[in-house]
């Protein structure tokens, strides 16, 4: 599918009734994003299920992997920069209320972090941060998030304020995304729409995939994801190891020569 085809599909069906599988009887008077919060309402039973399953697989992850996982990777960025191990920064979560987003501090301490969104080379991120960035690890601590009820394991991912009225100017129907909680991963990850969102297009493609899934959402799909995503992690953790090996490598036959 092409972004022309896309960008017609979010000017004509952002909030048509057979998009979002309402019948035309529950259009209303209340305007359109009356008629949106009626499809979600309309979808308690799925809603209740998706929270449920959200409490019990974080808490699982937080028994099984966190409770090992966190105390090291925290000392590996102590030793590699100065500042605290956890990085909060506000993001807006469902229908537009903000919460603090936690995440494993990937950069050193700086004043812009709320603000200026990581670059690709940027000089703030450590090495550390580096590792933990390419194999998604810097998000292990949004499962607290989860915990508490902020965030669910599958949606749209969480922006900072900055982000979400940069976006808006974009697209108009962009706050569509906001009627459910915000995930650690999500139909655009997946589909490779994630990391920077520096043009026209890295917005609207991304956008699109999170409008689907909003949609479509369901059990059976937050699992797909889930397994993509898990597959995702693996791909990259064995890259970064084998981009370590090489460099290792290639060091070793430098000092030989």
């Amino acid at each position: 599918m092409n972004l022309r085809t896309i960008e017609n599909i979010l000017r004509t069906s952002a909030h048509n009734t057979s998009a979002l599988k309402l019948s035309p009887g529950k259009w209303s008077a209340k305007g359109q994003n009356g008629v949106i919060r009626s499809f979600v309402a309309s979808r308690k039973k799925y809603l209740f299920l998706k929270r449920c399953f959200d409490f019990l697989f974080s808490a699982l992850i937080l028994v099984l992997v966190m409770s090992w996982l966190v105390p090291l990777i925290s000392l590996i960025i102590i030793i590699d920069s100065k500042g605290p191990v956890f990085f909060r920064q506000k993001r807006i979560g469902r229908n537009g209320k903000p919460f603090y987003c936690i995440k494993f501090r990937t950069m050193i301490q700086n004043q812009e972090a709320d603000e200026r969104p990581a670059e690709e080379n940027d000089e703030r991120i450590t090495k550390a941060g580096k590792i933990l960035r390419r194999t998604n690890l810097d998000e292990l601590p949004q499962f607290f998030n989860v915990l508490a009820g902020q965030m669910s394991v599958v949606g749209p991912r969480p922006h900072m304020l900055v982000d979400c009225v940069r976006f808006s100017f974009v697209i108009p129907s962009y706050q569509f995304r906001d009627l459910i909680r915000p995930g650690i991963t999500g139909w655009a990850q997946v589909n490779g729409y994630h990391g920077l969102t520096a043009d026209y297009d890295s917005i609207i493609l991304r956008y699109y995939w999170d409008a689907q899934y909003v949609r479509k959402a369901s059990l059976w799909l937050d699992l797909k994801i889930i397994g993509a995503t898990v597959i995702q992690i693996i791909r990259n953790i064995k890259a970064v190891f084998s981009s370590m090996i090489r460099e290792k490598k290639i060091s070793a036959s430098d000092q030989v020569v």
